[in-house]
């Protein structure tokens, strides 16, 4: 299992330290959001460039704000720029936030995003498009010096949309997903659907609230407080609903190495853990070691 880290600040300088740090600690990852800040994929094309040895990855740029065609074009680009290192994720983000926000239309995510993989798909392969689709379709080619192929993984939490990345993407990237919904639901789902159509065992990334404590009950309490308004989104409240509780690693070392092992076995390729302990708390502190340990054991 792969170990990321989500980089964080709000100053490029900023980043491109966090990326450095992440890098020198032995995570095989850095991972990039796509909120209210800067545009994720600008960001690693300039820390790509400043930062070498460590996988650049999206965790998720919003597709509906974008049409196919550019995103691949842009994704080449970044790609290009720092030596094939882009690991593309994409989703949908959720019906508040491009209805309300962006005045988008977020009718048929699942339907949407079938053309969507349909356009850029081959785009990103090679280079080249030719479709026609109820929602998107274009025509045309870029011509883009871009080592390797970009793999794209598709935010995904229901059974539709994990299906469709099993048989059209590389593998899916999950949020506000706990383990035993990883275990009993997301891999065999997003397996079995890739087997099906013959594609190679998919890549499931799992973005994970952890944080090492004595006091789970507290640990569990913490991750609901730092969650807030998200776990009202109805994709995230279904999610945690199927969980049982909230989406989270917690205990001592030894428990959530064990967990983290059980992750494995079951398909989980990628791990990236969100910190969401208390800044200078004696569980901050816990973590941080842990994780740093575990990044570097797994370099090593």
């Amino acid at each position: 299992m792969r170990i990321g880290t989500l980089l964080r600040g709000s100053r490029i300088e900023e980043i491109i330290d966090c990326a450095e740090s992440a890098r020198a600690i032995g995570y095989s990852s850095a991972w990039i959001t796509d909120g209210i800040g800067m545009d994720p994929l600008t960001t690693l094309a300039v820390v790509g460039r400043a930062v070498p040895g460590i996988e650049l990855a999206t965790g998720v740029v919003r597709t509906l704000p974008r049409h196919p065609m550019a995103l691949a074009q842009q994704a080449l680009t970044v790609n290009a720029m720092t030596g094939g290192r882009l690991l593309l994720g994409i989703g949908p983000s959720h019906s508040q936030s491009m209805e309300q926000g962006w005045g988008l239309s977020f009718a048929r995510p699942v339907a949407t995003m079938q053309d969507y993989l349909s356009v850029l798909g081959p785009l990103l392969r090679d280079r080249q498009v030719a479709y026609t689709g109820d929602i998107y379709s274009a025509q045309g080619e870029f011509r883009i010096d871009s080592p390797g192929q970009v793999p794209v993984l598709v935010g995904a939490l229901g059974p539709r949309m994990l299906e469709l990345a099993g048989r059209m993407a590389d593998g899916t990237v999950t949020f506000m997903t706990g383990p035993r919904t990883l275990i009993e639901f997301t891999c065999p789902t997003i397996r079995s659907a890739a087997a099906q159509v013959g594609r190679p065992s998919p890549r499931v990334v799992a973005l994970v609230a952890v944080c090492v404590s004595d006091d789970k009950e507290a640990a569990a309490q913490r991750a609901l407080e730092v969650a807030g308004p998200m776990v009202n989104l109805p994709f995230y409240a279904a999610a945690l609903e199927r969980e049982g509780g909230p989406a989270l690693l917690s205990g001592t070392e030894a428990e959530i190495r064990t967990e983290l092992t059980r992750l494995e076995e079951a398909g989980v390729t990628d791990f990236v853990p969100t910190r969401i302990a208390r800044r200078d708390s004696v569980e901050a502190e816990r973590t941080e070691a842990f994780l740093e340990e575990l990044a570097a054991s797994i370099r090593a």
